[in-house]
């Protein structure tokens, strides 16, 4: 008996909208396949469009038309968001109280389905509101040279003149002209200089305004790379450092890691409980940034910077000596196994991991069971409203403690 199923591209369904996904849609179902719909909220009745269909359980699909809508339901502020159109934003249509909720609601599942843990979690708000916050962007350049953004799932490029999230002026500095370049960086740092990039292929080719950004958190200045790693909406780096020294209350004397480490951020800050008698070991793979942090932190010889893959440096090259303090902040896919069983068996005092990814949180957490830890506190932040993206800090002791 055949078991493929109908191609359901282009196809359009009345749907009633279930719970909220991870990744900034909703599940609905029709004739046994899910449908996971955007622009669309729990409880709401819609039309929903099938733009992508693989042929397995489950189909991608758009609110084209929204016939009971939900009391969370708000106009959306960007005219380029919606069906086929910008997919930067998946809640422009929900108000910010709920768009908090939401996301809360996808870190409690994530929690309860992938580690087991059953915990109520609240997302907090940082300062200055839902709209233009986002001071670093990169946007795609079409044929015609017009700069845009690409929509859902989609290598197409959406031209736009502004945006609603980004800080004022950044896209306009350049939507007024054709580029020849594949791509834009546009970073409007912490002094309020703007650096516009070029990108080709892996490389940026030219830049406008200095290719060094600054940016002000954890008590100090920094000066980086304009193409390298910062946290996008301004408030979210000194945020996370203060919430990352509080949990991790290193003592004077005492070793600290700081792996995927960046610039060093949160080593600064590791750094200054240390002191001068202890150490701060940063573990980074990009080599520009580990640059960066070796000039910001020059003055502080307790902390080493190694270049190196985490997963590679926690077999081999990290210290004989045991962290008192272990600080995690992985990329998207989190941390693995290997890391966390490595850290767990160094049998830090305390683990303080920075997440932006909750499904990848989760399954680290749940790892971190296995290898008699517990999580002893979690906070949640909204650093990226209008998105479904984002940011979780835990703390996790040994399960004696």
């Amino acid at each position: 008996m055949s078991t493929t199923k109908e191609d359901w591209t282009g196809r359009k369904f009345e749907v009633e909208v279930g719970p909220v996904a991870h990744g900034g849609h909703f599940v609905a179902r029709h004739e046994g396949r899910v449908l996971f719909v955007r622009h669309a909220l729990p409880g709401e009745r819609v039309v929903a469009s099938v733009y992508e269909d693989n042929g397995g359980s489950f189909c991608r699909a758009d609110a084209i038309e929204v016939l009971q809508p939900s009391p969370d339901r708000v106009e959306a502020p960007c005219p380029f968001s919606g069906p086929g159109l910008c997919g930067g934003c998946d809640f422009q249509h929900v108000s910010w109280d709920a768009q908090r909720e939401l996301k809360a609601q996808v870190v409690r599942e994530q929690l309860s389905r992938l580690a087991k843990i059953e915990r109520d979690v609240v997302v907090e708000a940082l300062p200055g509101g839902p709209l233009e916050w986002r001071t670093r962007i990169r946007m795609a350049v079409d044929r015609d040279g017009r700069p845009g953004f690409r929509g859902t799932r989609s290598h197409d490029v959406i031209p736009v003149d502004h945006c609603v999230i980004s800080r004022p002026g950044m896209v306009e500095a350049v939507a007024d002209r054709k580029w020849r370049a594949q791509e834009l960086t546009i970073v409007q740092d912490g002094d309020g200089n703007r650096h516009v990039g070029e990108v080709r292929g892996r490389h940026t080719v030219r830049r406008a305004g200095s290719d060094t950004a600054v940016e002000i958190a954890a008590l100090r200045k920094w000066r980086i790379s304009a193409d390298g790693f910062w946290q996008v909406h301004p408030a979210a780096a000194d945020t996370f450092a203060t919430v990352v020294g509080e949990w991790a209350a290193a003592e004077p004397g005492q070793r600290a890691w700081d792996l995927y480490g960046g610039a060093g951020l949160f080593a600064s800050v590791l750094g200054r409980q240390v002191g001068e008698t202890g150490s701060v070991l940063v573990v980074e793979s990009f080599p520009g940034a580990v640059e960066d942090g070796r000039r910001n932190l020059r003055r502080m010889s307790q902390v080493e910077f190694v270049v190196d893959k985490v997963e590679r440096a926690v077999g081999r090259r990290l210290p004989v000596e045991d962290p008192h303090v272990v600080v995690l902040d992985p990329p998207r896919k989190g941390a693995g196994k290997v890391v966390v069983a490595e850290v767990a068996r160094r049998r830090p005092q305390r683990v303080v991991y920075v997440a932006c990814d909750p499904a990848a949180l989760a399954r680290d957490l749940a790892e971190f069971t296995v290898q008699g830890y517990r999580l002893a506190d979690l906070r949640a932040f909204d650093a990226f409203p209008m998105t479904h993206h984002m940011e979780c800090i835990a703390l996790l002791v040994p399960e004696t403690s």
